[in-house]
């Protein structure tokens, strides 16, 4: 599966159709508030605005003003891309869509009265609510580690200055000093993203620190594209990453920032920069809302409208839908989907069966790419698998290069299609 930035906006979801010449059915504009700005919600608000045509009134609730993708800043951190380049602005979602778009954080959600808190003390009203506020953490599930000690071990796991601080961290490492990650356990963002992150300051570290260590703990027997990153490893940088899987120890771990230990089935190690990415659930919005079982907020595939309550749809990461992982390129593909079946409910326009799509890209050293996806359909019980792809060991150089070249293209892609 090749993709470019043209072909990827309209690959594989199926909903463009829809998105035709509104109907307006009732008195009133209806009211979509869609809460959270990355991948899930930003190109949802796009898309039923952009369909809309002036039929239903669209807010999108962010607090920050230039979004940072937490997809590619690996690669920011191995030195591909500039941290600037990760930035994006709502600027056109409102002067070309005409999206209201609110820089506030949404602390509450009266599912009776349809109405989502603010911060600042404001309310706004709803017919529809899309929920798509990306990962927390679970308190806990690394001990030792807590919020207040992500400046010490950052998590780097949302988008924004946590990436620049661990590449500082990792930078301002001695000669032969050791870097430790923490994984996380399953379900989490990104699959292969702490792996991509591994191979990137492997790459980064070999430039700067060629004798420094790389340990990574993990409580998990295997990990997406496990056998592409060891090969990958093995020979890019050969010694420097020493994986420690359960049979080891690696989900026996306590960390302690103030002393910058991390202790593996109780074998305690001096570290000079760690990575702590813990457990996650849905952003805190969908719990506040009483749409989670205390971790995840189950939705109908078919038009990703919680279980709990028929009037809000919940995206992306946050999202527990069935097969597919918890990515970027899930988050647009299923943002589509809700674009689809809001217009469809608010305007009566026409509905089609609901298809996704999903690739994950990893950098694994210079021009060295691969990737994994699939493609899905909904059933009444979850999004299924129909069938799936994932870049063999041994490819050639020249294979490599394209499929990192390819997601490149798809980097382009989204972006524009979440932001205009």
């Amino acid at each position: 599966m090749t993709l470019n930035r043209r072909s990827f906006i309209g690959a594989g979801v199926g909903v463009a159709a829809a998105l035709g010449a509104p109907m307006v059915m009732g008195q009133g504009t209806p009211r979509v508030v869609v809460v959270g700005g990355g991948a899930g919600g930003a190109t949802a608000a796009r898309y039923i605005a952009k369909g809309a045509q002036g039929a239903i009134d669209v807010t999108l609730v962010e607090p920050t003003r230039t979004y940072y993708t937490c997809f590619f800043s690996n690669l920011y951190i191995g030195g591909f891309r500039e941290y600037d380049s990760l930035g994006h602005s709502y600027a056109k979602l409102a002067s070309d869509y005409g999206i209201n778009v609110v820089h506030d954080w949404a602390v509450g959600v009266d599912r009776d009265a349809r109405t989502v808190s603010l911060a600042s003390g404001g309310q706004l009203p709803y017919d529809r609510l899309i929920l798509s506020p990306g990962i927390d953490f679970v308190d806990g599930s690394v001990p030792g580690w807590d919020l207040s000690a992500q400046d010490t071990m950052p998590h780097a796991y949302k988008g924004g200055t946590q990436a620049a601080l661990l590449k500082a961290q990792i930078e301002a490492m001695p000669e032969g000093g050791t870097f430790a990650m923490i994984a996380p356990p399953n379900p989490y963002r990104c699959p292969p993203g702490p792996y991509e992150r591994i191979s990137m300051v492997a790459h980064l570290l070999k430039q700067k620190n060629p004798t420094a260590k790389i340990i990574v703990a993990d409580p998990k027997e295997k990990f997406s594209k496990m056998a592409l990153f060891q090969e990958g490893w093995g020979k890019h940088y050969d010694g420097m990453v020493d994986w420690i899987g359960p049979e080891f120890g690696g989900g026996n771990v306590e960390v302690n920032p103030a002393a910058m230990t991390v202790s593996i089935d109780g074998e305690e190690m001096k570290v000079d920069a760690c990575n702590v990415i813990p457990g996650m659930k849905a952003g805190r919005i969908c719990e506040q809302a009483g749409l989670t079982d205390g971790n995840w907020a189950a939705v109908d595939g078919r038009t990703m409208q919680s279980r709990l309550d028929e009037n809000v749809h919940v995206l992306g990461d946050a999202s527990s839908q069935g097969d597919m992982p918890k990515s970027g390129f899930s988050a647009n593909s299923q943002a589509k989907v809700a674009a689809m079946a809001v217009r469809s409910a608010l305007t009566g326009s026409k509905m089609f069966p609901a298809k996704f799509s999903n690739t994950c890209w990893s950098l694994i050293a210079t021009e060295d790419g691969v990737k994994v996806g699939a493609t899905y359909e909904a059933t009444p019980e979850k999004i299924a698998k129909v069938d799936g792809f994932i870049s063999q060991t041994g490819e050639d150089a020249e294979l490599r290069a394209r499929t990192y070249e390819e997601s490149l293209g798809w980097y382009s892609g989204i972006t524009q299609d979440m932001f205009g």
